[in-house]
């Protein structure tokens, strides 16, 4: 295993002169040795560029790799010691699984022994203990991409496994299954694992760090609770979440915020400097409460989903044209489509963004 560090910027094109032109924006960002981290973003956001550059399959326009402070960016992948999982699999059909999954091993020449143990241990953590002497070709989709998932893990001295959105052939069903599967080998075998997905859950169930990116820019680097309660940037706060966070344009002047015509008694010490700025509040945060509350907005109810669960809610803010959604408990008696409601959109997981940036 190895940290990873990474200085660089790329862009396909031979002379970049604006961001537009960048696949990758300048950044600086590592990896530590035996993390387990995610790439999350939309497509086109830069992710598979990111991790090609740290596999070696692509040379970076700028700046260096670094495996453990070594300089490896003109290595290849063989030299990097790296494994990478693509998004559909690579196998040999002709082989059985077992020839499959040893298929690394022999490359480098391990004693059998070893190898058919190394096999057997990665076969039973995923599930393929009974299928190790049938032909790859004879499988699904879904096995054979386990297959895949086994070449790569199946290197106990490599530097890292890079996934690139691997789950993308597997049925819904076996996501979750696997998901887990891949978590509970990191905990074992203790591996560098880098996972590029544009699907959050995927995500924040399998890393302990996630990168959210977006137009090749990484916006922010953190656990699962940081990216949700925290968004350091609007677009993890509408990129993380199911709805994402609402964002309502706002304008403080002397201590006070002023949102959709009505004046909200800010928190004291709250420190907001006076100009616009962008109120974020989760979903899952906005209350329904009373017209005497200081920090709450009379809506127009648009919308009220039972979900089950939760009552998702769809308000317009009135004489304005903001929309705010808040999940409500079903315990409670829900709203109907034209009722006038309440909402309360200041309280402690309340954010406040300047130039799409969360002010500290």
């Amino acid at each position: 295993m190895a940290r990873i560090d990474l200085d660089l910027a790329h862009s396909y094109l031979p002379d970049p002169q604006q961001d537009a032109d960048y696949a990758l924006l300048p950044l600086q960002m590592s990896f530590e040795d035996g993390g387990a981290y995610a790439l999350l973003g939309p497509s086109g956001c830069g992710k598979t560029t990111m991790l090609n550059i740290m596999s070696g399959l692509l040379a970076p326009s700028r700046g260096s790799v670094k495996f453990d402070g070594e300089d490896v960016t003109q290595r290849s992948p063989q030299q990097r010691n790296i494994a990478q999982v693509f998004q559909f699999p690579v196998i040999y059909d002709t082989m059985t699984v077992a020839d499959n999954l040893a298929f690394p091993l022999r490359n480098r020449r391990m004693p059998e022994a070893q190898i058919r143990k190394r096999v057997g241990e990665i076969a039973e953590m995923l599930e393929l203990s009974g299928q190790l002497n049938r032909r790859a070709a004879d499988l699904a989709a879904d096995a054979k991409q386990k297959i895949s998932l086994g070449r790569g893990l199946v290197r106990p001295d490599v530097s890292a496994v890079l996934f690139d959105e691997p789950l993308t052939v597997i049925d819904p069903h076996l996501k979750w299954q696997l998901r887990r599967k891949l978590k509970q080998i990191h905990h074992e075998l203790k591996l560098t694992l880098i996972y590029v997905t544009h699907d959050q859950v995927e995500a924040l169930t399998f890393a302990d760090q996630v990168m959210v990116m977006t137009r090749g820019q990484a916006v922010q680097v953190g656990s699962a609770d940081a990216l949700f309660e925290r968004p350091q940037h609007t677009f993890v706060g509408h990129f993380i979440g199911s709805p994402g966070m609402n964002f309502l344009p706002a304008r403080t002047v002397g201590g006070k915020l002023e949102v959709a015509g009505r004046t909200l008694a800010l928190p004291p010490n709250l420190g907001l400097p006076d100009g616009e700025l962008k109120l974020g509040i989760r979903p899952e945060y906005v209350a329904l409460t009373t017209a005497d509350d200081t920090a709450a907005l009379p809506v127009t109810v648009v919308q009220a989903l039972d979900i089950g669960t939760h009552v998702l809610l769809t308000g317009q803010c009135a004489g304005s044209d903001l929309k705010i959604k808040a999940r409500l408990s079903p315990e409670l008696a829900a709203p109907q489509r034209g009722d006038t409601v309440w909402l309360r959109v200041l309280e402690a997981h309340t954010c406040f963004y300047k130039n799409e940036e969360l002010i500290p």
